[in-house]
């Protein structure tokens, strides 16, 4: 962890920003917290415990700067909540999420898909992409058992 601060305390070094207390709070609650996504007042909330002093306009003000020098993503499942996740080390691109509509559970994928799509957008509309963002809703593996209608692999389909 000690590492993946030093870094992000170099990103904002080299776009004139200081790495201040409240800034690394909310750093380190971002990655003990990697797997999750958090919201601002989720954030805010496990930062206080670490810095009693920091108030809810900090964490936002924080977050936002973070957003703005994409050391994080501002994601939103469609829910009206806005979530922040850390972008992997050297990533280009913000990792795409599988968002379950019954249980609420979101997964990653780490791969990048859309390599092909982003040539194919890029020459034929002559639009020159920073970032996507994919995110799949439907039913997760877990409530797919509980309800008894286990999707069809792609192994099971060829096996028919």
């Amino acid at each position: 962890m000690k590492a993946r601060i030093d870094q992000i305390k170099n990103e904002l070094h080299t776009q004139s920003y200081k790495l201040t207390p409240q800034r690394e709070a909310t750093v380190e609650v971002l990655l003990e917290n990697e797997e999750d996504h958090l919201s601002a007042e989720d954030v805010y909330l496990l930062v206080k415990e670490k810095a009693p002093e920091i108030g809810l306009a900090t964490v936002y003000r924080t977050l936002e700067l973070l957003n703005e020098l994409e050391i994080v993503d501002k994601i939103n499942f469609g829910d009206g909540v806005s979530r922040y996740d850390l972008r992997k080390e050297g990533a280009n691109h913000s990792h795409h999420h599988l968002v379950c509509i019954q249980c609420g559970s979101v997964s990653e994928i780490e791969e990048d898909l859309l390599g092909d799509v982003e040539r194919k957008v890029e020459e034929e509309w002559i639009f020159k992409i920073k970032d996507h963002r994919l995110t799949f809703h439907g039913i997760c593996s877990r409530c797919q058992t509980e309800q008894g209608t286990e999707a069809e692999t792609p192994s099971l389909k060829a096996a028919r």
